[in-house]
């Protein structure tokens, strides 16, 4: 499953998500991983959520941060959770397509069972008409 939050910088997107993860941890059977572009967040996940700053690994671009979010995936075979937020910002996507990028995750989350929630900073107007099929959220 691959769940968008969607809305222009400033909209609360970062607020819904940390709400997300932490419903997500209450029912989860496996681990729960937030990929944040800092670790300024930390206090407001729960001790059980497994915090990584992505801005201490180079990535930065989609190959990079896909490479990234699949060794993630395959470090962890009890994931079923991976929230990422800033991932147009540190994917240097912004006022891009990211189409290919979330079709990836999407391709990620069917082959190994990962739960996808992404902030997107953008308005849902923007948003191809691919992808508005998995904005959960727009703001």
């Amino acid at each position: 499953m691959v769940q968008l939050i969607v809305g222009a910088k400033g909209k609360g997107k970062t607020k819904i998500l940390l709400e997300k993860a932490a419903e997500a941890i209450k029912t989860a059977n496996g681990s729960v991983v937030y990929i944040d572009k800092s670790a300024q967040h930390m206090y407001e996940l729960s001790n059980k959520i497994r915090l990584i700053n992505i801005s201490n690994f180079p990535v930065n671009s989609e190959d990079s941060y896909v490479g990234f979010v699949s060794g993630v995936i395959s470090q962890d075979h009890d994931l079923e959770y991976l929230f990422l937020d800033g991932f147009v910002h540190v994917a240097n996507l912004m006022g891009q397509d990211v189409t290919s990028a979330i079709e990836k995750f999407a391709a990620l989350s069917e082959n190994y069972g990962v739960n996808f929630v992404i902030s997107l900073s953008m308005d849902s107007s923007e948003l191809p008409e691919s992808l508005k099929k998995y904005v959960d959220v727009a703001l």
